[in-house]
């Protein structure tokens, strides 16, 4: 069954509410949740890194960038719900081509329609991945051939040269870096109902940079599939956003 617990595995070990209930700040003091960008940009700014991990949606010029608006939150309480790590539970909307991005540990950004980066976001984007920022990319059209995807894998192209998105395997550590995905990436609803390419996807792609995974690229709809109130997991047989804790502690992490 996908999304096993392994009570071996380090990062569950580490950050897991299970096997930390009786530690009585909640939390390792050795652990910093923000990220050294080591960017010009982030000294500058004002907003300085915080020790809460928040969730940052990156809004872009062209297309629908505000996509699945339930979906944070929900992500949000799953890692309130089975880890240590301090979380900010509100979203933050940060604009591709501002300098606040270089404060941001994680970042998401999704769509239906085209992807165009203007010039400053172009520059942001390269900078901030290049740094050793995260950035997980969801296509909501669930289609390999739709605009969304064609525009974005082109923009890549462009920023970072040809083929720069590969298949990682299914072995890959994000699939064990916190919860067990022995089989690869969790299959979505999305993908059993005709939507969209009507494929089960049996992959992610990425951009690596010095062997760690700087943009988590999906065709799967993981934005459509965990877009519903948490309330909502009770009547579920297995909660299906145990895969998106992996996403962000790999991101944390490695």
């Amino acid at each position: 069954m996908e999304g096993k617990i392994n009570h071996k595995n380090r990062n569950y070990i580490r950050f897991s509410k299970e096997m930390n209930e009786f530690q009585t700040e909640g939390f390792s003091s050795d652990f910093d949740v923000s990220k050294t960008l080591r960017s010009e940009k982030e000294k500058k700014h004002k907003n300085q890194p915080t020790n809460k991990f928040f969730f940052t949606r990156l809004q872009y010029n062209s297309g629908d960038w505000n996509t699945d608006q339930r979906m944070p939150s929900n992500l949000l309480n799953s890692l309130v719900e089975y880890t240590t790590i301090p979380v900010d539970t509100n979203e933050k909307v940060i604009p591709l081509g501002d300098d606040a991005l270089f404060s941001s540990p994680f970042c998401y950004l999704s769509g239906h329609k085209l992807v165009e980066f203007d010039r400053e976001e172009r520059a942001n984007f390269k900078q901030y991945v290049e740094n050793g920022g995260f950035v997980f990319v969801d296509d909501c059209n669930h289609d390999i051939d739709g605009l969304f995807a064609k525009s974005f894998e082109a923009e890549m192209t462009q920023i970072f040269g040809e083929n720069v998105l590969k298949k990682i395997p299914n072995d890959h550590q994000i699939y064990h870096s916190f919860f067990e995905f022995e089989d690869g990436p969790p299959t979505t609803s999305v993908e059993l109902n005709g939507w969209g390419d009507d494929l089960v996807h049996e992959y992610l792609k990425a951009i690596e940079i010095d062997g760690k995974i700087t943009v988590l690229y999906s065709n799967k709809d993981y934005g459509c599939e965990w877009d519903y109130d948490h309330r909502n997991k009770r009547w579920m047989a297995r909660d299906n956003t145990r895969f998106g804790i992996n996403i962000i502690l790999y991101a944390l992490t490695m």
